[in-house]
């Protein structure tokens, strides 16, 4: 699509999302970039805008998308887009409409303006959440992805959708990475507000392990496949994990740990009453959470993250407590 030497002509998707503002802020200084095209359901608002950056209000389920390609000669698409937690007033079919209809819509379009290289962003969710999961996650383990979440179920199904397009389409390069809890110093999601409670909450018996990736890594590894053009899937996350204990510890809580059928209820007639949005599925969200080996990501891909996962959630807390929201125990 671009003649061979010149600069890569990248389209990201989801790109006002809080991955998207960080690469966009990355790609923005990049060499060796040429064109920078920025979609976002909704306009992205001028105090966020980066200069240099094509900014289009386009849905990754519009039939256009192709087009838009093919008017911006893109030859890179980083495809961020994906809803992490659908609202429960909509249910699922939105979610599921966007991260797997939306996908294969992205895909298609890309192969039809003879795109060279995808970067999708998926997850460690896609291993799902199992009682046999191995301790430590390898890019090889079958992607087993809940039904029950949502978000998990999802990625697995865009998983092994790309995996049809790697055997059919193999001139569009793929490099997928599975990413890991994400912190960084802007984060704020359904994982943090787990920290942000007086006290954390666990199943008795389940130490719960995290993976931590630091936003800035995430946008590291994406700027090095677009580098290298390294194609492959790959867990991304900081050596090491930490346990749901070791996490109160560091922020001097304490840790409540209820057996697993006393929670099951409780959430079952939370969700009833209409307390909360999370049922007793989320059990399994809370013990059986996959840890992922980035060694692949280290020496096969050739990215090494900047901070381990107990640097990030650190470098989490440290930020959370210079913005005044501390999350430690006061």
């Amino acid at each position: 699509m671009t003649d061979a030497g010149s600069g890569r002509r990248v389209l990201v998707t989801g790109a006002d999302g809080f991955l998207g503002r960080g690469l966009l802020e990355a790609l923005a200084r990049e060499p060796g970039i040429e064109t920078v095209v920025a979609t976002d359901v909704r306009a992205v608002p001028s105090e966020r805008r980066h200069s240099g950056v094509t900014y289009l209000v386009q849905d990754v389920r519009d039939a256009a998308l192709a087009q838009t390609l093919v008017t911006h000669r893109i030859d890179t698409v980083v495809h961020l887009a994906s809803i992490v937690t659908p609202d429960p007033r909509l249910g699922r079919e939105l979610a599921y409409d966007v991260d797997v209809r939306g996908t294969r819509n992205v895909l298609e379009a890309c192969v039809a303006a003879d795109v060279t290289q995808i970067v999708v962003s998926s997850s460690g969710a896609a291993y799902g959440y199992h009682a046999d999961n191995p301790a430590w996650l390898r890019e090889s383990d079958a992607l087993r992805g809940n039904e029950a979440f949502a978000y998990s179920h999802h990625k697995r199904l865009v998983e092994e959708m790309l995996a049809e397009y790697r055997a059919r389409h193999p001139r569009l390069l793929q490099t997928v990475l599975r990413i890991g809890t994400i912190l960084g110093e802007r984060v704020d999601n359904q994982i943090t507000a787990l920290f942000e409670r007086p006290r954390l909450l666990a199943v008795r018996g389940s130490d719960s392990p995290f993976v931590f990736a630091w936003d800035e890594d995430v946008a590291g590894a994406i700027l090095h496949a677009l580098r290298t053009r390294r194609g492959g899937c790959f867990n991304l996350a900081g050596d090491g994990a930490l346990t749901l204990p070791e996490i109160a510890a560091r922020l001097g809580k304490p840790l409540l740990a209820l057996p697993a059928a006393l929670l099951r209820a409780g959430l079952a007639v939370g969700k009833a009453l209409r307390l909360t949005r999370y049922g007793p599925e989320q059990l399994g969200f809370l013990r059986y959470r996959p840890v992922l080996l980035n060694t692949a990501l280290k020496e096969d891909f050739g990215y090494m993250p900047t901070k381990t996962s107990a640097q990030a959630f650190e470098a989490f807390v440290a930020a959370r407590a210079a913005q005044g929201k501390p999350v430690t125990a006061r």
